[in-house]
């Protein structure tokens, strides 16, 4: 059956995560793993499990090609790479939301109010694409890998689409929000192969991370063929 390789996610959601794992048992207290190493492998010496530390929008590339069996990163990642693999677990942790927002000093204060052909910029083009043509109004998307709320100051961009917490970084930029997209959180992930080869061991690590969290009725239940919200 082999051991499990997981995928986990490099920055802000990785200590959650890994105090998760550690409470479900999942990772022995023999294992230190430590994002401010060099090394991006490491094995637990009692289990035998391997474990990968990426950027968490490579997460899902990792899993769906099989790299990892499975892993963890947050709902907007997922939602934007496309639906090639098992979400299995919503995990609670890492809440932030994804919203549309504009420069206060636009004076745009709902979605009605946006012009048409506005300029978004945004790290989630297809997430973007797919809430605009929703509300029926042409944008146009403008692809940035980071510091998405800087667009609008350089007037590279008339609103932006891009992931809030405490919503500080947003009032720190005159932003205000227009909308909410999609709420996420940190979701465990599996590959496809995986599921059907390491059943047992990946049921057992789902089943054991509902009973850490005290929670019988945890978001998405194992069955023959998953689903996803």
């Amino acid at each position: 059956m082999g051991a499990l390789i997981t995928a986990l996610p490099k920055g802000r959601l990785l200590p959650e995560v890994l105090a998760l794992l550690r409470q479900s048992n999942f990772i022995s207290d023999e294992l230190a793993i430590e994002e401010t190493s060099r090394q991006l492998i490491f094995t637990d010496p009692l289990t035998g499990y391997a474990f990968l530390l990426a950027k968490p929008k490579d997460v899902p590339v990792y899993v769906e090609h099989g790299a990892a069996d499975i892993g963890i990163t947050g709902k907007d990642v997922i939602r934007e790479h496309g639906k090639h693999l098992y979400e299995m677990l919503d995990l609670e942790v890492g809440l932030c939301k994804l919203v549309v927002a504009a420069p206060e000093c636009r004076g745009i204060e709902r979605l009605d109010q946006i012009v048409e052909h506005s300029r978004v910029a945004t790290s989630y083009p297809g997430i973007t694409r797919d809430f605009f043509n929703r509300h029926g109004i042409q944008v146009e998307i403008i692809r940035l890998n980071g510091s998405v709320e800087l667009a609008p100051l350089i007037d590279l961009a008339d609103l932006i689409v891009d992931l809030s917490s405490s919503g500080c970084t947003l009032r720190e930029n005159k932003l205000i929000t227009l909308a909410e997209v999609l709420i996420s959180s940190a979701r465990l992930i599996v590959n496809k192969v995986s599921y059907k080869t390491k059943y047992q061991l990946i049921g057992r690590l789902i089943e054991s991370l509902k009973e850490g969290k005290g929670k019988e009725d945890a978001a998405i239940l194992l069955s023959n063929r998953p689903k996803q919200d």
